[in-house]
């Protein structure tokens, strides 16, 4: 039952013309219907030859039903007033203009009274339906008070007859009626476009999550490659060149390029092992690389032939994890940089110093470039440190150096900072 309403709603939706041809039919057809009957007060027979019923002797009254021909012109009214209908969904003020007039027509001249006023409260109600409250009010009260004061001043009844105060009542119902129905509708199109926006806000959020995480982790595979990836090409073509008349130095280069190897290899399982699924086995155990191991980083650097001097005054402060790895892979990344851009001569220094809020990490060289490794080319190192930096929302100053070299310096803050207006968690 209720699948067969549902189709005859989705026809009917899909063809509103036809359903406003059938409803004009029918109203066509109630105010023939009524205006064909007339219902009048009777006696018995018995009450005029003496004959009584009850104690009054008076005779009882009922109410009979007689048949009658409407007035042609009361049938034209009608069937203008229907025909209008038909057109209520396309020009629906146009229509309760038409329909009131030949209401208004029919309740001045009509004798005895046809329901004509039936098709202005359809009209009436479709206006309310398709407008809006205050267009409502007003056609409402101009409709109801011009047909109830022409019935009542220009009309063959009595100004208080019930049929007068009949036309202001359902001209009243007509509009209200319509102004529930365009609420309702109102207010769950409204909770459809709170769904909508809803489920759009939270498809981006998801993206965006996404992308954030696709960004981080480029970042980091980044790193790890760039880095190690050097240094295996560095001490590669060391092992080449001293192959022949230093064996010794060669295999030591060729250990550090297996302990660089090695080391990627690790770096890069525990940074693929992070897109696995929460149950998934061997998941990564080790933590995130932070600047405890800077010594271990700088020395895979020296081992590539890079001098590097450290300078630390941080008073061994306790970082979060966040600011530990960035301040790392920021050390990691402007070191490579300098072994692949700065030239063979280059030197580095290294210092991080703790400043009120903030620890300070910078890397000098003092390289030329003249002698850099040509196949190096361009990457993404400085965005990606910057996007690092960023993320935690501290600062990142490059450039070139007075007198020649390089320098790169973050400022990361310690503790979180707040955007202005951003309420505390």
């Amino acid at each position: 039952m209720t699948r067969t309403l549902d189709r005859a709603r989705c026809q009917a939706t899909a063809h509103p013309l036809a359903l406003d041809a059938i409803l004009a039919f029918a109203v066509l057809t109630c105010m023939l219907a009524s205006s064909s009957i007339d219902p009048h007060g009777g006696r018995d027979e018995n009450a005029g030859t003496g004959g009584t019923r009850g104690t009054g002797g008076t005779g009882e009254h009922a109410v009979t039903w007689a048949a009658h021909t409407p007035h042609p012109l009361a049938l034209v009214l009608m069937l203008i007033g229907a025909t209008a209908l038909i057109f209520r969904r396309r020009a629906p003020r146009r229509v309760l203009a038409l329909t009131g007039t030949v209401a208004l027509i029919e309740s001045v001249v009509g004798d005895p009274r046809a329901p004509v006023a039936m098709s202005a409260v359809i009209a009436l109600y479709t206006v309310a339906a398709t407008t809006d409250r205050a267009t409502t009010v007003r056609l409402g009260l101009l409709t109801m008070t011009v047909l109830t004061g022409a019935s009542m001043l220009a009309g063959p009844l009595p100004w208080y007859a019930q049929e007068n105060l009949a036309i202001f009542a359902w001209a009243g119902i007509g509009a209200t009626a319509g102004d529930a129905v365009r609420s309702r509708r109102a207010f769950v199109q409204a909770i459809r476009d709170r769904a909508d926006r809803a489920e759009r806000t939270r498809e981006e959020e998801a993206g965006r999550r996404v992308a954030e995480e696709r960004l981080r982790i480029a970042r980091d595979l980044h790193d790890v490659v760039a880095h190690h990836i050097a240094l295996v090409n560095v001490q590669a073509g060391v092992a080449a060149h001293v192959m022949d008349k230093r064996p010794d130095q060669a295999k030591e280069a060729l250990a550090h390029v297996r302990a660089a190897s090695r080391s990627a290899l690790n770096e890069l399982r525990a940074t693929v092992g992070l897109l696995r699924q929460s149950g998934d086995p061997e998941a990564p155990t080790e933590p995130a690389p932070g600047l405890a191991r800077l010594d271990e980083l700088v020395g895979t650097f020296r081992n590539a032939g890079l001098p590097v001097e450290v300078a630390r005054a941080d008073q061994d402060t306790d970082l979060p994890a966040a600011v530990d790895l960035a301040a790392y892979r920021v050390v990691q990344e402007a070191l490579t940089n300098v072994r692949k851009h700065a030239g063979k001569e280059a030197r580095a220094e290294v210092s991080v110093v703790r400043v009120g809020p903030d620890v300070e990490v910078t890397v000098l060289d003092d390289g030329t470039g003249a002698d850099a490794d040509p196949g190096s080319g361009g990457g993404h190192g400085l965005l990606g440190m910057r996007e690092r930096v960023t993320a935690l929302r501290g600062t990142l100053t490059t450039g070139p150096r007075h007198g020649g070299g390089f320098r790169v310096q973050a400022t990361l803050p310690i503790t979180p900072r707040r955007t202005p207006g951003e309420q505390p968690l």
